[in-house]
């Protein structure tokens, strides 16, 4: 009997749940099973995605079948050739022939692989972006390689806004009766699942997804289809959210593992004392038995949690064995971004501590918390002073890192919210003059800016200005693209070091606002600087003149706000006499040429241009003095 769930009007799961499999990939286990997923999409063409593995094979064929109702099967979409999506494929064009095989020269590689090089009669080849009609749906192919095999594809269906994402955004576990996400309790039942498939399957290849995550982004997503567990068609972002953090290697939770091994229980109990000890500090701790805890359990909650501390004895001049795996194990994950602590344990000579670290140390950004606690074969209560100072040092260091974390992003909601309109302060209007000016924009989701020293008011009533900026500016291009500008009035006080961020570097090549500590956005969504600065102007462009090297953009104001009523706007003048360094360092291995005064831009060549602007700080020849 045929057992289908109706995913949309024209598209059907026909997969199968295998509740008898102990081992996925004999390697994780799976206590509540698996699901293998395959959809039929009834279009003008009837149109497969994928088949399922050998174990699930007769229930996935009177799926199929049922489903067909005698049509002919026109194409199946090979996402990933892993046999338990693929090992059914040869069956498949057994029993349906007149089917064309969809996929990328690799797959084709890997079919031929698996089933032999005449395995496939009908084969149609796709690349990155190709379109395959099926009637009124189009299909577009998204190559995904690494997401976890080479040949791994994404199939999107623009008119249903479907992404069939091979084994991305999968799920451990059967499914019992339900199909989308939304019809189970996720976070409570699945989410540990979910996390445990990632990290354990895909957790090595986070580069990978953060760029299929980008990819996507550009795409409108209603349904995602994964190759096993739910089908999501609401909430997507939170799903999406959960990938972004775990492929980015950031902690979902501040907390810590312990993760030990013991042979007679001896390192086990400094492990629970360890864990004692965090617990009367407020920190969350979950503690696990490398010989007893499959890995892949730990290697979720490592994924999950900001800490770690590994607690082993020394076996045969060694690491002892359950811990060497494991850890060779988790660095093969490639986890990344943890603070982590040793615990070593040793009857004559304790040595597992240095050797835990030198697995463990080389994987990115790794902190070790100093302080190796050697256990002499037994705790001793004299030693209970270093485990509580270890609990000391790791709550104290979770206590600070979260505080950040907290500035961190109290900062970035105040940055990103933007403020509530305040009007047309004609003061604001007083503080221009012939100084300098950070010039901020915003095109799509990019912010940048650039110092320019040309600001005038033209009229009243309406009030407008007018701005000179250099065109070799990417901030002039956004201003063209976008309309509007920001304009942030400079004060006397402003340093150097605000200058040459926004002025001597190209927004083309880098965010100049990451590391400021201090911006805001005023009511048309763009930053302003509200440090060393004494009023920001927001302006809606009116025209755009060409004057050869520079445009000139006469703008309506629609917001004027004084910051702060006493600091006097920094003059040009005080900038040259002041503010300006008078010298440059020179690059000691270019013996003819021109160094520019201001940023150290140097040219090479017998004679500077009389007209040569640079391409740093913008100053022209003026600024330049010869080499040596």
């Amino acid at each position: 009997m045929y057992c289908t769930k109706k995913i949309a009007s024209d598209l059907v799961w026909v997969g199968a749940n295998d509740r008898r499999l102990a081992m996925f990939e004999g390697v994780y286990s799976v206590p509540a099973g698996v699901s293998y997923n395959s959809y039929l999409l009834t279009d003008e063409k009837t149109v497969l995605f994928d088949t399922v593995d050998k174990a699930v094979s007769r229930t996935f064929f009177e799926n199929l079948e049922h489903e067909l109702g005698g049509r002919p099967l026109d194409y199946v979409i090979v996402h990933h050739m892993e046999p338990d999506h693929s090992a059914t494929l040869s069956e498949l064009l057994l029993r349906h022939p007149e089917t064309t095989v969809v996929c990328n020269d690799k797959t084709a590689v890997m079919i031929a692989q698996f089933f032999g090089k005449d395995a496939v009669k009908n084969m149609h080849l796709v690349k990155e972006g190709d379109v395959l009609s099926a009637g009124a749906h189009e299909l577009t192919f998204y190559l995904a390689p690494m997401i976890h095999w080479p040949e791994v594809m994404m199939t999107y269906d623009k008119s249903a806004h479907t992404l069939f994402t091979a084994d991305a955004f999968g799920v451990f576990g059967a499914l019992n009766g339900a199909i989308f996400a939304d019809e189970v309790d996720f976070d409570r039942d699945y989410l540990k699942e979910a996390r445990r498939y990632y990290t354990n399957i895909v957790g090595k290849y986070g580069a990978q997804v953060q760029a299929l995550l980008k990819k996507a982004s550009g795409i409108e997503i209603s349904l995602i289809c994964p190759l096993h567990g739910f089908v999501w068609r609401r909430n997507l972002d939170s799903f999406i959210n959960k990938y972004l953090l775990w492929s980015s290697y950031t902690p979902e939770e501040s907390g810590v593992v312990i993760a030990y091994a013991s042979i007679y229980g001896n390192t086990a109990n400094a492990a629970e004392v360890l864990s004692a000890y965090l617990f009367d500090r407020g920190v969350r701790t979950v503690v696990y038995d490398v010989s007893v805890t499959p890995a892949s359990d730990i290697i979720a909650a490592c994924f999950r949690f900001s800490h770690i501390v590994f607690a082993a004895p020394t076996y045969n001049s060694g690491i002892f064995v359950t811990m060497e795996a494991f850890l060779h194990d988790l660095a093969a994950h490639s986890l990344q971004n943890r603070t982590v602590a040793f615990i070593q344990n040793g009857s004559w000579a304790p040595t597992s501590g240095k050797q835990m670290r030198a697995i463990i140390e080389p994987l990115r950004n790794t902190t070790v918390l100093n302080g190796l606690i050697s256990v002499k074969s037994a705790l001793k209560p004299e030693q209970a002073a270093e485990l509580a100072a270890l609990a000391d040092t790791i709550a104290a260091d979770i206590a600070e890192k979260d505080e950040l974390r907290k500035q961190k992003e109290a900062a970035e909601a105040v940055d990103n919210a933007p403020a509530l309109p305040c009007g047309i302060d004609n003061n604001a209007m007083f503080k221009l003059s012939y100084g300098l000016y950070v010039l901020t924009a915003r095109s799509g989701e990019k912010d940048n800016g650039c110092i320019i020293n040309t600001a005038v008011q033209l009229t009243d009533s309406p009030k407008t200005l007018t701005i000179a900026v250099n065109k070799a500016n990417f901030t002039e291009q956004m201003i063209r693209e976008s309309g509007e500008f920001n304009l942030s009035v400079l004060t006397d006080a402003v340093p150097m070091s605000v200058i040459s961020r926004f002025g001597f570097q190209s927004g083309r090549d880098c965010s100049k606002f990451e590391g400021c500590d201090c911006v805001r956005r005023s009511a048309n969504g763009i930053r302003y600087i509200p440090k060393y600065t004494n009023a920001y102007i927001s302006c809606k462009v009116l025209e755009a003149l060409d004057h050869g090297t520079h445009t000139l953009f006469v703008a309506e104001v629609t917001e004027a706000v004084v910051l702060d009523k006493s600091a006097e706007s920094v003059t040009y003048e005080r900038y040259l006499s002041e503010i300006k360094p008078k010298t440059a360092p020179v690059c000691p291995t270019v013996q003819k040429g021109y160094v520019c005064k201001i940023c150290g831009y140097v040219y090479e060549g017998e004679t500077l241009p009389a007209d040569f602007v640079c391409p740093l700080c913008k100053h022209g020849a003026a600024d330049f003095e010869p080499i040596g």
